[in-house]
């Protein structure tokens, strides 16, 4: 079965995204835990960071690079910004797909 975040890359279920390239896109989390909270996933479907290997070395710089770009271009963090990855059922992790959560403004509760 699919995952629902590869269904979001494919455009098979409604999202609002904020930016897409064509390693990586950023939408907005459908339960937010602050004021701003976006997903930086990328569009291959690798399960966790557990999962990545040496060819993925580069995804991570990409996810976390995407950071700073929404940061000045989407949203206007001055106060800064929290950036969370969980990894695993007990970690967290609710999609088995990699993503990157972006919080910022009044965090209500971590993700």
């Amino acid at each position: 079965m699919e995952c629902v975040f590869c269904k979001i890359i494919k455009k098979e279920l409604p999202s609002q995204i904020l930016f897409e390239n064509d390693k990586v896109m950023v939408f907005k989390d459908i339960d937010p835990k602050a004021d701003v909270h976006f997903l930086i996933i990328p569009k291959e479907h690798i399960e966790s960071l557990n999962h990545l290997n040496q060819e993925n070395n580069q995804l991570i710089s990409s996810l976390i690079s995407m950071s700073d770009r929404i940061s000045k271009e989407i949203v206007e963090a001055k106060n800064g910004y929290k950036l969370i990855f969980n990894v695993g059922q007990g970690g967290g992790q609710i999609v088995k797909h990699l993503h990157l959560h972006f919080l910022a403004g009044k965090i209500k509760r971590c993700p």
